[in-house]
């Protein structure tokens, strides 16, 4: 018998009947069917999809567990037992008043009253460095020790203008005491006059010079008195802070290009940001500032809006606004991007419940709202912070009264109720 006519009818069939279904054991296919709510409120929430079971028309209940999703009509509740074990307590969303904040990013930067490069505007050569990177300094502490030509040769000019004038000074007293005496000419007396008003005049020009070489009165002074002629001449820090950098090392060659030294006070700095134009109008001199940075994101630095720029920059269409901030055990770094969130002076009321009621779900963000010992997750959206609270821009009402402890327990028990519901196997 031909076997080959049955053995075509066999696999027709089979590629009729489609791929193989699965079953579970008790005989049920593994098709979901319709879906089911975890339980629906007819009065449930105010968010779309109300009243419409697990899986929102809109799609903003989709649940971050996957599968069938929660809508604003889906409650749970809890057992004596899971109530007692999650410990729930509530809050009620109430409206209290609430400075709007102004957000903006910006950079930190060293202050320029707070910050020195020390230079030197002759060529010269390091014969000394006194300090390290790191290093902390007081305002006339010796930094560093030059040695230069110019040096040398103003020295030499400045006691050779001295030793003039001391010469000056004695032939114009001695000639004023012949004077005196009646036997000197009144000539005689007024050439001396008139040379040692020279002689004092070119001893200014010299020690004027020494001063612009960097000499202090003191250095100037002790020079008179030792009447050394050397080259070298000692810098000293010309404000209290932080050796942040040294660009030079001991026997190199500088001169006026060449940043030796650079100082700074870390204990204030400042922030530049760029606001908007349509937002400038509520920046005010003296705001409070709320400065963060990534690199300490739980941190919060207090500072003062302390200039508001007097020019509109054409291409961003923005202002240079600068914040005073205080570091604080000199966290912030120049050169960090920041963000600021600037105190506006007007005030409003708004709907706030305690930033703890409040809990991240994937891209948004859901309280769970208590009401007749059920519980319903509500997608809402938020505003300012303040004092430990929120602001609910949308999703709540006020008298409405969301749970702020034990709300991580029932987003759980959320999402294990969803997997339920789900028929995963």
């Amino acid at each position: 018998m031909n076997k080959t006519p049955a053995i075509l009818i066999l696999s027709a069939a089979l590629a009729l009947s489609g791929p193989a279904c699965s079953h579970r054991k008790d005989g049920q296919s593994s098709d979901p069917g319709p879906a089911e709510s975890i339980g629906t409120s007819p009065d449930g929430g105010r968010g779309p999809g109300r009243g419409a079971g697990l899986g929102p028309r809109d799609g903003r209940g989709q649940g971050s567990g996957g599968g069938r999703a929660w809508d604003s009509g889906t409650t749970l509740s809890l057992s004596d037992n899971e109530a007692k074990a999650v410990e729930l307590a509530t809050a009620e969303a109430a409206y209290q008043p609430i400075s709007s904040h102004l957000k903006a990013t910006g950079k930190v930067l060293a202050s320029p009253f707070r910050k020195a490069i020390v230079s030197y505007p002759f060529p010269a050569r390091i014969a000394g460095i006194h300090v390290r990177p790191g290093d902390w300094v007081k305002t006339g502490q010796e930094i560093v020790t030059l040695q230069s030509e110019a040096v040398g040769e103003a020295k030499s000019e400045y006691f050779k203008a001295l030793a003039d004038f001391e010469l000056a000074l004695s032939s114009y007293d001695r000639e004023k005491r012949l004077f005196d005496r009646g036997a000197g000419a009144g000539k005689n007396l007024q050439a001396a006059e008139a040379e040692r008003k020279v002689a004092a005049a070119s001893l200014e020009a010299a020690e004027k010079k020494l001063h612009v070489l960097g000499f202090t009165e003191a250095q100037v002074k002790r020079a008179a008195e030792t009447h050394e002629v050397n080259p070298s001449i000692t810098l000293y820090a010309p404000l209290a802070g932080k050796i942040v950098d040294n660009s030079v090392t001991l026997g190199a060659m500088v001169d006026q290009t060449s940043e030796i030294l650079t100082i700074l006070d870390p204990g204030v700095l400042i922030v530049d940001a760029d606001i908007y134009e349509r937002d400038i109008a509520a920046v005010r001199k003296g705001q409070e500032v709320d400065v963060t940075v990534p690199a300490f994101p739980d941190l919060v630095f207090k500072g003062r809006v302390l200039y508001i720029g007097d020019v509109l920059k054409e291409e961003t269409r923005t202002v240079t606004v600068r914040t005073e901030v205080v570091n604080e055990e000199h966290r912030l770094k120049p050169g960090m991007f920041a963000s600021l969130s600037v105190l506006l002076d007007r005030q409003a009321r708004a709907l706030t419940v305690p930033q703890a009621a409040v809990l991240d779900d994937g891209n948004r963000r859901i309280v769970f709202v208590a009401r007749d010992g059920r519980f319903f997750p509500r997608v809402i959206e938020t505003g300012a912070k303040m004092n430990g609270s929120i602001e609910i821009t949308s999703g709540l009402a006020a008298g409405e009264r969301v749970v702020t402890r034990g709300n991580y327990q029932l987003k759980a028990k959320l999402y294990e109720e969803i997997l339920k519901g789900s028929h995963v196997h």
